[in-house]
């Protein structure tokens, strides 16, 4: 699909704002793709766009990841909670290389429609909305343990299904280990780094496979537009999470599923 600047700026947009947020970016894609008339948005945009979220998650939490980086190579006590953080976003990274590797293509195939990502969406802010209604415990992020990190892991894996948004798993099973909100949603954010740069890797190799080709303008503009907008969509949402909850996403989401089912 050409798209000319205006489309990039607008799927730029959606693409800063509904990779971290709970809501499904998948689903999200899908309006875009009916009002321009094509579903294909070109696999160099596709990179483009994933990439600006990358760098955005990168930069907002680069304090923590240089503490990470630091105890990898440290033995002091002080930073003995970034090395037990590091290890939890590698075990829970695990599962979802696995599960893309096996799973992706023939999911995509199968179910990549409007009503099925509609069903998807509607089922999964459901489990969200079950997740944060009976919260019971209240860990911080260095309280997750391996066995908890784990299962964040496997959870997310359900992310490879559109319509289930990433985020959404990965806070949802945040939530239902006992984490408390915020620290949940940092964890699913901080987790998005490897889980987007994986899936960036197997953007560029299937660039390099189909031989796709692109426009550099619209590509500069993708990315700068969508790193944008993800960063301060994880600033606004990690400072007013605690405040607003997970009700009014879990409301929109069956909104938005409504909506879709209606136009198919």
């Amino acid at each position: 699909m050409d798209i000319d600047f205006f489309q990039a700026t607008v799927l730029g947009i959606i693409q800063g704002l509904t990779e971290f947020l709970p809501i499904s970016s998948s689903a999200h894609l899908l309006l875009p793709s009916l009002v321009f008339g094509s579903g294909d948005l070109g696999l160099s945009f596709d990179i483009a766009v994933h990439a600006g979220t990358l760098m955005a998650v990168i930069y907002f939490f680069k304090s923590e990841i240089i503490l990470m980086a630091k105890s990898v190579f440290t033995t002091e006590e002080n930073f003995s909670q970034h090395r037990k953080l590091t290890l939890y976003l590698i075990i829970a990274t695990i599962p979802i290389i696995f599960a893309g590797l096996t799973f992706s293509s023939l999911i995509e195939q199968r179910i990549f429609s409007i009503s099925n990502i509609a069903y998807i969406n509607l089922f999964f802010a459901g489990i969200l909305l079950f997740a944060f209604m009976y919260r019971k415990e209240n860990k911080g992020i260095f309280e997750i343990t391996i066995y908890g990190a784990l299962i964040i892991g496997i959870i997310q894996c359900f992310a490879i299904i559109p319509g289930a948004s990433r985020s959404g798993m990965a806070i949802t099973a945040a939530l239902l280990i006992g984490m408390n909100l915020k620290d949940a949603s940092k964890f699913a954010f901080m987790l998005g780094i490897p889980t987007i740069l994986g899936a960036l890797v197997f953007l560029i190799i299937d660039s390099q496979i189909s031989g796709t080709t692109y426009n550099f303008l619209n590509l500069v503009i993708g990315f700068f537009v969508s790193m944008f907008f993800a960063f301060f969509t994880i600033k606004f949402f990690l400072n007013f999470v605690e405040r607003i909850g997970m009700v009014p996403f879990v409301i929109y989401r069956i909104i938005l599923g409504l909506f879709l089912l209606l136009i198919v």
